[in-house]
């Protein structure tokens, strides 16, 4: 369920502040609640639609076409609690990641939206509905479906990473080379390092909270909808074509939660339609 992203420099920053719509969300823990960091990808004045990303992803991955849906909604991408800028705490699991998102559409002031989810995000959209059907406009899930997963490739990237030595890493690059004993794929190995900041000292740390993620893994693979969750609005499933999350059998689990789903899938793209393949996957949304 990892998201790949384009490599880009991050530092790590304190996590507090304010978060006012309309401007990059500061984050952190108020009165022991999570407060979410957040990014505004314009569109003001626009229905509301929100972004929730894949794990070991954030906020980022989802800025080039975050900006083209902005022409039509007004775009907020959020981090998820142990990702990106967003605060680390121990627990994670879809149960507090769906409280996460209602604690801010209510700080927001946002009644209902249009809620997109890819992968880990996925899992928490489809529930977060279920329980909330009232606050979802229309619910678009990316290349995931309301079951259990066991990927043996994520045991070889968490294995990857926890076993990077940061105190004497001196790239990103240098990391990549590393990870090729454990992890085969040079795209997945780029992504991995998107993960890597610096802090104010200079020295490389990680940007997500790796122990709670590696202990959370087994529990993220898993269903997070139970059997009698449903919900009866408006939903889009984008599945990419070379991808191996949505398969035809899963069709008739999808229905049996999601009565009205429309399914459709982007051929030539993978896991990550909405990088893949972004022309045809924004047409999708707006579709």
């Amino acid at each position: 369920m990892t998201e790949r992203a384009a490599e880009g420099t991050q530092k790590i920053v304190p996590r507090g502040g304010e978060n006012l719509l309309g401007s990059p969300g500061g984050v952190g823990l108020v009165g022991g609640v999570i407060e979410l960091f957040h990014t505004d990808l314009g569109g003001a004045g626009r229905p509301p639609l929100i972004v929730l990303h894949g794990l070991l992803g954030s906020s980022r991955n989802w800025q080039t076409t975050g900006r083209d849906l902005a022409a039509h909604f007004h775009v907020h991408a959020l981090d998820a609690r142990n990702h990106g800028r967003s605060p680390h705490v121990s627990e994670m699991s879809y149960d507090a990641m769906a409280d996460d998102l209602g604690r801010w559409l209510d700080r927001a002031g946002l009644a209902r939206v249009t809620l997109v989810g890819h992968s880990m995000g996925g899992k928490t959209a489809m529930l977060f509905a279920c329980r909330h059907p009232e606050r979802i406009e229309r619910l678009v899930v990316v290349d995931i479906a309301p079951r259990a997963y066991a990927w043996q490739a994520h045991r070889a990237e968490f294995l990857a990473m926890r076993e990077l030595n940061l105190e004497n890493l001196q790239s990103r690059h240098e990391a990549e080379l590393r990870f090729e004993a454990r992890v085969a794929d040079l795209g997945m190995r780029k992504f991995l390092t998107t993960n890597l900041g610096r802090d104010a000292q200079g020295r490389w740390q990680w940007t997500i909270n790796l122990p709670v993620l590696t202990e959370a893994l087994p529990q993220l693979e898993g269903d997070a909808l139970s059997d009698g969750d449903h919900f009866d609005g408006p939903t889009l499933f984008i599945v990419g074509g070379r991808s191996r999350y949505v398969q035809s059998e899963d069709h008739d689990l999808i229905r049996r939660h999601f009565p009205q789903p429309r399914i459709e899938t982007i051929e030539g793209a993978g896991h990550n339609p909405h990088m893949d393949a972004r022309e045809a996957f924004v047409r999708a949304v707006l579709s």
